[in-house]
């Protein structure tokens, strides 16, 4: 029974700290959410400034599998350079180090004093701010403290379990039946697959350690299969990806593979004088895997940095482009960038202004088709506007997703507004597609348009396009002082609208145009008033997400 409820307290353990690091993770993110926007946003072909991006990214969110898989996301949508993935999952190998020395600062006791437990202490207090505090700042902060104190809340559960007689006679016992450095590394590739986490693995392994279950030299290969197994991860990400988001995944996989073959015959010839000379000059335990677990992932990873470009031509080489891939309609969103939400949300505002853009485009052919009795671009405008369609079906559905994640009330508020948005824009879309219909009738009808109503038009127009500037700068911006002159404009439009009516029907009267042409002069300047109305919504959406106009 006793080595029963130790294995219990054992998995209990296990469970806490898992559950810490997600809830560290969750909160890391919510509250450095812009920071790694920013970081994103500055990519270039920069080995150091990709190879900062993912140390940086990683140290945030926790997960080297996570970094990897959001680069690969960036690369399947098309945002990222394969080389730039390249240098961003090297340095994710070394920002999960950071987690390696979180937990081997549990091993601090001294004249009573442990760190461990004051630590663990703190999650009380992470608790007491989310349950006691409606400002979401306080809930941020009240979720990092939870997680870093029940991480040391589990490592106290797995400390005690294991320090049982049962329990490290058992593991003990394990090391010493298999010793062999190679099935060391397959045991914790396997373990590390499994839970999807080389951080927790190496976390686990550093308590294991403070027990005294295993020795220095075993650890070596434990924390050097942890780093093969964490790829399981990217590996099952790519199943069904891009090509490109596959050669992610090898990159992954190959150079983890490159570090581990490297550290292994290292370690192979002189692994016993260097795990003797660390028992010497590190007197905790855990500090040994957390100290070799760095220096393992720094090495490697530099090794390999200047060869960034290299690897990516191997990986395309290898990993060839299918003649059946089907052109991607999607710009900027992957679903795999979901695991991490706030690079998510910054992703799909910019396929927001993808779609903002094909319908800006499809404005601009249609009012030419109009102007120079031309419908030579109407295929052009007609795939436009199949993307357009497709844009607003797989933005909404993303939309949907996102709001089911974790994410911070400003997001929220913003997404909100994004279904609305792209609801304005696709119906901006339409009124193009009316335009190029009403040119062709035009053309058909041979209803040609007077000198003075085609400046009118262009006149109309020019508003409605200025308006169309200003309201994507307000909603990309977030700067609500350009929304008097949105405003402003509409009213332009409104009454430009009604003075053009009466010059055409003057125009009617004098006979300067004929009834056809007049009709459809009536049809354009509608259809632009009303797209104005759009532009308006999709402006005022900052304030509120139906884009009520507001006084201002």
């Amino acid at each position: 029974m006793a080595l029963f409820m130790s294995i219990l307290q054992l998995l209990a353990g296990v469970g806490i700290f898992m559950a810490g690091m997600k809830f560290l993770s969750d909160g890391l993110q919510k509250s450095a959410g812009k920071g790694m926007r920013q970081m994103f946003n500055r990519l270039s072909d920069k080995r150091l400034a990709g190879y900062g991006i993912g140390v940086g990214v990683t140290a945030l969110i926790q997960s080297s599998a996570a970094t990897s898989v959001m680069a690969m996301g960036l690369v399947n949508a098309g945002i990222m350079e394969l080389k730039q993935a390249t240098s961003i999952v090297l340095g994710a190998k070394v920002g999960t180090t950071i987690t390696g020395v979180i937990v081997a600062l549990s091993a601090f006791d001294s004249g009573g004093f442990s760190l461990n437990m004051f630590f663990a202490a703190i999650s009380i207090i992470g608790v007491s701010m989310m349950l006691f505090s409606k400002k979401e700042s306080i809930n941020r902060i009240g979720l990092i403290l939870t997680g870093f104190g029940l991480i040391f809340v589990g490592l106290i559960f797995m400390s005690t379990a294991m320090g049982t007689e049962q329990i490290k006679g058992f593991f003990v016992n394990i090391f010493q039946t298999i010793n062999n450095p190679i099935l060391l590394m397959l045991i914790s590739i396997l373990f590390t697959g499994l839970i999807q986490s080389s951080s927790a693995s190496t976390g686990i392994y550093i308590t294991m350690m403070g027990v005294g279950t295993m020795t220095t030299y075993q650890a070596f290969f434990l924390v050097i299969g942890a780093n093969i197994g964490t790829c399981i991860t990217a590996v099952l990400a790519a199943i069904g990806a891009s090509t490109n988001a596959k050669r992610v995944a090898f990159l992954h996989v190959i150079t983890s593979v490159f570090g581990a073959v490297i550290f292994s015959i290292l370690l192979l010839i002189c692994g016993g004088p260097i795990a003797d000379f660390m028992d010497k000059a590190i007197v905790l335990p855990g500090w040994r895997i957390a100290i070799f677990n760095i220096v393992f992932n720094l090495s490697y990873t530099i090794i390999l940095l200047p060869f960034v470009g290299k690897l990516a031509g191997i990986s395309k080489r290898l990993i060839k482009e299918s003649d059946k891939e089907k052109r991607n309609v999607l710009k900027f969103i992957d679903q795999r960038l979901l695991s991490t939400p706030t690079i998510a949300v910054a992703q799909v505002q910019k396929e927001v202004f993808h779609m903002a853009a094909l319908a800006k485009e499809n404005l601009a052919i249609a009012m030419e088709a109009i102007i120079n009795y031309d419908v030579g671009k109407s295929d052009l405008l007609e795939s436009n506007e199949s993307d357009i369609n497709t844009l607003n079906k797989e933005i909404a559905s993303y939309l949907i997703k996102i709001s089911s994640l974790n994410i911070s009330s400003s997001d929220e508020k913003l997404i909100g507004t994004l279904h609305h948005v792209i609801n304005d824009i696709e119906r901006i879309g339409d009124h193009a597609e009316n335009f190029m219909e009403l040119a062709g009738g035009i053309l058909q009808e041979g209803a040609e348009l007077s000198d003075e109503a085609i400046s009118e038009l262009k006149n109309m127009y020019s508003k409605v396009a200025e308006m169309f500037e200003k309201g994507l700068y307000i909603v990309e911006k977030q700067d609500k002082s350009e929304l008097k002159k949105v405003a402003q404009l509409e009213d332009e439009v409104d009454t430009l609208k009604k003075v053009y009516n009466d010059h055409h029907i003057m125009r009617l009267h004098a006979q300067k145009c004929t009834v056809e042409s007049g009709t459809y002069f009536y049809d354009i300047i509608t259809e632009l008033e009303r797209i104005a109305d759009h532009i308006t919504n999709i402006a005022f959406s900052v304030d509120s997400p139906t884009g009520t106009i507001a006084a201002v």
